[in-house]
């Protein structure tokens, strides 16, 4: 154990210095006269190593930011007082980070109250009526994560939270857990029909699409794309394999023969990222009606798609709008914070006007469930800025140069993939992904495959390209620990985080290779769509029947 720690000592101070060091030699001057240089990447890589080697999460992002910062000033010093008072404090001042901080802990003292008065035990046993299996309470985790369709990081918080009670009474370990929110919320979001991420991505389209004179709507594009996002498709389709085939394999397998063997939801060494006092305290509250969680929850639901619709058609100017443009004009982020107020109002007033608590026992409550929530928050604004660390210094577009010498139509997609996938495993962030490629891959394809631009969208190579972005960028979000959405992950589920990604890590990893050799190589080639989905389908079952091991309780 005492060379363990050593190691981890070394490791930050050896990593942080050097790092300090390059800063001061080279600074931002270098980079500039070279425009992108792979110095870039030294950041996120130093804050994904050291993540990963000393389990703080926290440090290893601060540490990558104060290098990045320092790059950026040429100067140690500097760099230590502009994070503090410039990068950490701008991520926290953005107008769409400070929105989900204040939803995320409005949805933390939801949590603090239906925990606290019951309610949340109470739908545990009235659910545990219908799954009575471990594989039951897996499948209806990953069945929730389905049907909140239309954003991630609500999808995330509510399927963990809601869940967790119930899978860790069925022997389910955190990191599974946390693996089934993870790889639902992203991916369903990403293909619903309607949701924040589908508008976001027909939006993207709107400037190249003038810029070519395309007649095509966006949101036609995005529809016939869908077939085409093959890692989003392919990870719903692995995880209710893995579900019904009862395998595991990897650290999963470790995870889940412990959960089931000992009881043991938690590694002995797990650091989960919320306030565990307050899962504790929740084992001590009386049962109440399964309601008392229910209605505050489907307040959450109902007042922010009521939001969106609300906020859109104020902003539209038109008589007859489609549901595609209300959306569209839409504040996604007005909506969360008002689902998630109005839902703590719903569960507070329930809780105090049926006497199951007194008014200050229930403010208490709320106020522990946003307690809960700090550590996560601390964690989303260090992704955040170290994500806006490496907009400075170019992560992103050093990473696209590298690809862009190498370009063909028929390896435009599987291009594209590796890309998005190293920009959002280095960033952290899909979306800044998304916004960062779309305008570049878009006028790449139109000069590659040479065809009218009405022609060009509908083809498959181009659908694929453009699908190959959402895909990649979720793929490398689910491999990366300074991911917002796999922070949230871990939070909502109450997992040790580097436990998440490390167990999450190689079913990722199976399912990208196989999206990026099969999916995006065999477009590129002329396969059907068709046929890669349903080979994949079947590549996926075997890999899952011939090298996952069924989980035995020792």
């Amino acid at each position: 154990m005492k060379l363990i720690k050593w190691f981890k000592i070394i490791s930050i101070l050896g990593l942080f210095l050097a790092g300090l060091a390059l800063a001061e030699t080279v600074g931002l001057a270098s980079i500039k006269e070279d425009e992108l240089s792979w110095l870039s990447i030294w950041p996120p890589i130093i804050a994904i190593i050291l993540a990963l080697i000393t389990h703080e999460a926290h440090l290893a992002l601060f540490i990558g930011i104060l290098v990045g910062v320092s790059m950026i000033t040429g100067n140690p010093l500097t760099g230590i007082t502009n994070a503090l008072d410039t990068y950490i404090v701008g991520s926290v001042t953005d107008h769409g980070h400070a929105s989900i901080l204040i939803f995320t802990l409005a949805f933390g003292g939801l949590i603090g109250v239906i925990t606290a008065n019951g309610g949340m035990k109470g739908a545990v046993d009235f659910a545990s009526k219908y799954a009575t299996s471990n594989r039951r309470s897996q499948f209806a985790t990953a069945a929730m994560g389905l049907v909140i369709f239309f954003d991630d990081y609500a999808n995330t918080l509510l399927v963990g939270n809601m869940m967790r009670p119930f899978t860790d009474k069925a022997r389910i370990s955190r990191e599974k857990l946390s693996y089934l929110v993870d790889s639902t919320a992203a991916p369903v979001a990403s293909l619903a029909v309607i949701s924040s991420w589908s508008v976001f991505q027909m939006s993207l389209l709107e400037t190249p699409y003038k810029q070519y004179d395309v007649t095509i709507n966006p949101y036609f594009t995005f529809l016939q794309s869908i077939p085409f996002s093959f890692y989003c498709i392919l990870t719903l389709i692995f995880i209710f394999l893995n579900i019904l085939l009862k395998k595991e394999y990897g650290p999963m397998h470790n995870a889940e023969t412990r959960a089931l063997s000992t009881g043991k939801v938690l590694s002995d060494h797990a650091k989960p990222l919320s306030d565990p006092s307050l899962i504790e305290d929740s084992q001590k509250v009386p049962t109440s009606h399964w309601n008392n969680a229910f209605i505050p929850i489907f307040v959450v639901v109902a007042v922010t798609i009521g939001g969106l619709v609300i906020t859109g058609l104020r902003s539209l100017d038109m008589q007859h709008p489609t549901l595609r443009d209300i959306i569209g004009a839409s504040d996604p982020y007005a909506s969360l914070i008002w689902g998630a107020s109005f839902s703590s109002i719903s569960a507070i007033g329930l809780t105090i006007g049926r006497k199951i608590l007194t008014l200050e026992k229930t403010l208490d409550a709320w106020v522990n469930g946003v307690r809960s929530m700090v550590m996560a928050c601390i964690i989303l604004v260090l992704a955040w800025t170290i994500g806006s660390v490496c907009k400075d210094l170019k992560t992103a577009e050093y990473l696209v140069s590298i690809s862009s010498n190498i370009l063909s139509p028929a390896m435009l997609p599987f291009i594209t993939f590796v890309t998005a996938a190293a920009i959002s495993f280095s960033t952290g962030s899909s979306w800044a992904t998304m916004s960062i490629l779309v305008p570049v891959v878009v006028p790449m394809a139109m000069h590659l495959l040479n065809m009218s631009p009405d022609a060009t969208v509908e083809s498959p190579i181009f659908l694929a390209t453009f699908a190959s972005v959402l895909s990649g960028s979720v793929f490398g979000d689910h491999c990366s620990p300074i991911s917002d959405t796999t922070i949230l992950s871990s939070t909502a589920s109450a997992s040790d985080h580097i436990d998440h990604v490390k167990t999450q890590m190689p079913y990722a990893l199976t399912v990208g290779i196989l999206s990026l050799t099969l999916g995006c190589l065999g477009i590129g080639f002329g396969i059907p769509v068709w046929v890669i989905l349903l080979s994949g389908t079947a590549i996926l079952w075997a890999i899952m029947h011939f090298i996952g091991k069924p989980i035995v309780p020792t």
